[in-house]
């Protein structure tokens, strides 16, 4: 039997990674040599397919190679998101990755583990909005209504374990108030359920929201951010409405399965701030009521333990299930 000491087995690992360096960089400057599938893990047609869409149609045009969306929905996104961590790691297969992807114990894949950051695309911040017949104009409003009506009010939101469910927990907790969260299947039922006046108060995306705002469908209470939305700007922040520190931000990043060279990561998020800086996509993105967030690998890591890391927390200390 042969025997290895630790700084044997360390010397044979470095060895075999110079090995291997040759071989990454030699892929990185030929890549891509094919199409590219960006697997975005909701159903086409809402938010997140959007912004798949649109950074996958510039990334092609940047990589000379068509990037190819397949919509994997499913289980608050965790079917497609699970795909991407079981996919090979040669670049050929991307994911757009969301804040809370994570937060389900059954998700199946561990969001720091099973990945390779490639790079944060925008953030997006919710709003809390109200039909217009509820007499309120700000969460000052809202909270001395829901103090004086205990468990009388409720606000929708896209299901758990979206951030606008979050949102709306964590709103009760900061605020100190009981309004009954009611989660529906998506966007779509709770904006129009938020018009005919079925439920009073909603958290919602703002895409869905601001032609109804504008149009005064809607009332737009807050964005949850400490900065106004470009595009409902005349909508305050959680601070100006009357509850500092209210704030819930949605991520959205671009991300290979773990093991992918760093050299492709590298040319990957070396394209997509080129995308993210450009004139034209900051005015798309501001049509999807959001901003770019351009920055190197290491960012969007960081930002993926933190937020996770924030709302994980938010789970535990109030007991929430979440399947």
């Amino acid at each position: 039997m042969v025997h290895v000491t630790r700084a044997g087995l360390a010397a044979m690992a470095l060895a075999a990674a110079f090995l291997c360096a040759p071989l990454h960089a030699a892929m990185a400057q030929d890549y891509p040599t094919r199409p590219i599938t960006l697997i975005v893990p909701y159903p086409a047609g809402g938010g997140v397919d959007a912004m798949g869409r649109l950074v996958g149609q510039r990334l092609s045009e940047r990589l000379s190679q068509q990037v190819v969306i397949e919509n994997r929905g499913g289980a608050g996104g965790m079917i497609g998101t699970r795909d991407l961590s079981k996919a090979a790691p040669d670049g050929y297969t991307l994911g757009m990755l969301l804040t809370g992807i994570s937060l389900s114990p059954n998700a199946g894949y561990d969001v720091e583990k099973d990945f390779a950051p490639i790079g944060l695309v925008a953030s997006t911040p919710m709003i809390v909005e109200s039909n217009p017949a509820l007499p309120v104009k700000s969460l000052t409003d809202v909270i001395a209504l829901a103090m004086k009506n205990p468990g009388k009010y409720s606000i929708g939101t896209p299901p758990a374990p979206t951030l606008n469910y979050f949102a709306a927990v964590l709103f009760n907790q900061m605020a100190g108030v009981d309004v009954t969260v009611v989660a529906y299947k998506g966007t779509g039922p709770l904006t129009t359920d938020l018009l005919g006046n079925h439920i009073p108060l909603g958290v919602n995306t703002i895409p869905a929201s601001v032609s109804q705002i504008d149009a005064g469908q809607l009332r737009g209470i807050a964005i949850t951010d400490a900065k106004r939305s470009a595009a409902l700007p005349n909508v305050p922040t959680s601070a100006e409405a009357g509850l500092p520190g209210f704030e819930c931000v949605q991520y959205y990043g671009l991300a290979a399965p773990a093991g992918t060279p760093r050299p492709i990561v590298d040319r990957l998020n070396k394209e997509l701030q080129v995308v993210l800086k450009s004139d034209d996509m900051k005015k798309r993105l501001i049509d999807l009521g959001s901003e770019g967030v351009p920055g190197p690998p290491e960012d969007y890591a960081a930002n993926i333990r933190t937020e996770e890391g924030r709302w994980a927390a938010l789970i535990k200390k109030l007991g929430l299930k979440i399947e």
